[in-house]
């Protein structure tokens, strides 16, 4: 088996969007290093479900749902 294939695995710190911070351990950057994040899951439409709405272009989503409005949507 071959050596050294892995790489250096550590702590870092996680800054989030409002400030706060915690320790985790990756493989990102070096032992002590701080990864800032831009978007995270606290603020993220993703993880905690948006405010979006649906467009429907060209009545694309309401021929969806009348095409499959018996399965049980």
């Amino acid at each position: 088996m071959k050596t050294d294939t892995h790489p250096d695995y550590h702590s870092i710190t996680v800054k989030m969007t409002d400030g706060s911070t915690y320790e985790t351990r990756s493989t990102y950057g070096k032992e002590g290093a701080t990864l800032v994040l831009d978007i995270d899951p606290s603020v993220h439409p993703a993880w905690t479900g948006g405010n979006t709405r649906l467009m429907d272009t060209g009545g694309r989503v309401s021929k969806f749902k009348k095409k499959y409005e018996g399965l049980g949507f």
